[in-house]
């Protein structure tokens, strides 16, 4: 099994660094849109990711249309708290993508609006104040699901 993680313009190095490592531990790979909030080399994101680098199958992407012109056959999936459909009826496959917009703004709404079907929200109380996870809880939840309908291959 395997998922692909896309963080489009991620803004946070704490929550890269944590993304990272639990792509890490479920062989998972990291896919980084820019332009990107920090710099690689920043000591939160390296400190949040621990000593996991060295597992991680990571890429960088100069844009989102870089990113889907080297991905043309992908499986994707949109993240956002707008979605009408919730992440647990999604079927998620084999080398499918779970796309996740930067911190303050998510995903561009032309690309949510043009893939309704395919974009997916995690339940959350309404609230104004309550606006939404954070971004690396919300990876961990989506990832897990896609690996549970797929009986965590590969995974102990």
């Amino acid at each position: 099994m395997s998922i692909n993680i896309v963080l489009v313009e991620p803004e946070i190095p704490h929550n890269t660094g944590n993304i990272a490592r639990t792509c890490s531990a479920t062989g998972s790979a990291l896919h980084l849109v820019k332009p990107l909030g920090f710099s690689i080399n920043n000591k939160y994101l390296k400190r949040a990711g621990l000593d996991y680098w060295e597992l991680l199958d990571i890429t960088y992407y100069e844009s989102l249309d870089d990113f889907f012109n080297k991905n043309p056959e992908g499986k994707f999936f949109y993240a956002t708290t707008k979605g009408s459909n919730l992440y647990t009826d999604m079927k998620f496959s084999d080398n499918c993508f779970l796309l996740f917009g930067k911190e303050t703004a998510g995903l561009p709404k032309d690309l949510l609006n043009a893939n309704k079907d395919k974009s997916m929200r995690i339940p959350m109380m309404k609230d104004d104040n309550a606006r939404s996870l954070n971004l690396s809880n919300a990876v961990a939840i989506v990832i897990y699901e896609a690996l549970r309908q797929n009986n965590f291959l590969n995974l102990l």
